[in-house]
């Protein structure tokens, strides 16, 4: 299948950046800082003759309105929050037969006109499926240095190890939008996980950036984990030799992130079509995966 360098990012990255916009409360915060800030009707010198009374009102009314300033605070904290806090019982939480049984349901929607035997070819086994019930913690990004230390001490170790060739992860980190893409990466350079010697990590997504420039940095980069949407994830592997799956060990899937109508990486039918035919479905991926040399991890 060969797709536009936006594929589904674009769309995801819309709806995500709406979310983003929405629950950060840059714009808000600033206009509620100058609200505080900026002398208001209330806060003018009184007129000539007004009484302490007057006084009084205005700034009972000032006081007020800084209660409301700090509710509005409060309730935008939430907000940023929810996305991730609002499911604590993610499908990722689930034992590997489970989840084998639900990717397994997502790739029939995918590829809705293959038969039964078509769609068992493309199974996920669940000895691929890494097990991460020991996790009981938030699936957050807060939360995903120690999530991989305690749960993937292997991808763990490798990490931390010295990449040998440009352009070959050990860890593939599939999320839904460049935004997402950006917190990711953040996290997944941390030197509890990559150490002293732990390669870069590469940052993969279609907007702001062409094809061949991700080639280029790619063939001349030696990097430990690669995060990027599934759209530019899989053009890299199926259409340049820049991505390799030489030393890819983890494929990590961000399941329990949810944009703002609460749809995850699989829900949304473009970035789920581009994950089980570009990236999971790739003829050399899915090989590894099914001889179990590349374990797929849903966070």
């Amino acid at each position: 299948m060969t797709l536009g360098d936006g594929g589904g990012d674009d769309l995801d990255e819309y709806v995500l950046e709406d979310e983003y916009l929405a629950a950060s409360g840059e714009e808000l915060d600033g206009f509620v800082d100058e609200v505080e800030d900026s002398p208001s009707q209330e806060d003018q010198p009184a007129a000539t003759g007004s009484s302490s009374v007057t006084n009084d009102a205005q700034k009972a009314k000032k006081r007020k309105q800084r209660e409301k300033n700090k509710e509005r605070k409060a309730k935008r904290q939430k907000v940023t929050e929810f996305a991730e806090s609002e499911q604590p019982h993610s499908i990722a939480q689930r034992a590997p037969h489970e989840l084998a049984v639900y990717l397994s349901a997502m790739q029939a929607k995918t590829f809705s006109k293959s038969t039964a035997l078509e769609l068992e070819d493309t199974r996920i086994p669940d000895t691929s499926i890494s097990d991460t019930t020991s996790w009981t913690g938030p699936r957050t990004l807060d939360h995903l240095s120690d999530f991989i230390v305690k749960t993937l001490p292997n991808l763990h170790t490798r990490l931390s190890q010295k990449s040998k060739n440009p352009g070959s992860p050990t860890l593939l980190f599939i999320t839904g939008a460049a935004l997402r893409v950006a917190d990711v990466t953040r996290i997944l350079r941390d030197r509890r996980l990559r150490g002293e010697k732990g390669g870069e990590v590469a940052k993969l997504f279609a907007r702001h950036f062409k094809l061949a420039e991700h080639c280029s940095y790619l063939k001349r980069t030696k990097v430990g984990a690669a995060v990027g949407t599934p759209g530019r994830i899989g053009k890299l592997l199926l259409e340049t030799d820049a991505l390799t799956i030489s030393a890819l060990s983890h494929i990590m899937l961000d399941i329990s992130f949810r944009d703002a109508k609460k749809r995850n990486l699989l829900d949304i039918p473009e970035t789920r079509d581009e994950v089980f035919k570009t990236v999971l479905g790739g003829p050399q991926v899915s090989e590894a995966i099914k001889s179990g040399k590349i374990q797929v991890v849903l966070f």
